[in-house]
């Protein structure tokens, strides 16, 4: 799979919702786990591999060994608490690395590959990286959570 780069329109949509929790569904989960692995990430969003439909996948386990490899179909926050800053990079923004600020604890409805419904609770990088994904979904970029001259310099530096 071809992750895509910032200037790409799909990754300024909102994707939509999964209605069909299928054989294809499983095989796309575990394609986006092998590119994300490939590229060196711990988060991907199904519009960053062309695909608008609101599935995400993680692995945060480099930073937080207790999360490996997983999958969130339509996830919606439904609460979010403190606040906390840390650097973010993105697949889709190669060589970026900026400090963005986000909710440091959220709560989290899901669905996993088979339909079942999961509500939970998550905190440090696992938060952030659901956060960052999740902002994928909605067309959102990390750059966007930054002030409007540090996003001009980003961007004509990037010439998009």
């Amino acid at each position: 799979m071809r992750i895509r780069i910032i200037g790409d329109n799909i990754l300024r949509e909102k994707a939509e919702s999964v209605a069909d929790f299928d054989d294809h569904l499983k095989t796309l989960v575990d394609d986006m786990i092998e590119t994300m692995h490939e590229s060196d990430g711990i988060g991907l969003a199904a519009p960053q591999v062309g695909i608008s439909k609101r599935i995400l996948v993680t692995d945060v386990s480099p930073v937080e060994s207790e999360f490996g490899p997983q999958a969130f179909i339509n996830p919606v926050i439904l609460e979010t608490s403190g606040d906390a800053e840390l650097e973010e990079g993105c697949l889709s923004i190669p060589g970026i690395r900026e400090n963005v600020t986000r909710p440091e604890e959220i709560l989290l409805k899901y669905q996993t590959v088979d339909g079942e419904d999961h509500t939970e609770k998550y905190t440090g990088w696992m938060s952030r990286v659901l956060q960052h994904e999740i902002d994928h979904l909605d067309g959102i970029l990390f750059i966007d959570h930054l002030g409007s001259v540090k996003q001009k310099i980003i961007l004509s530096n990037l010439s998009v």
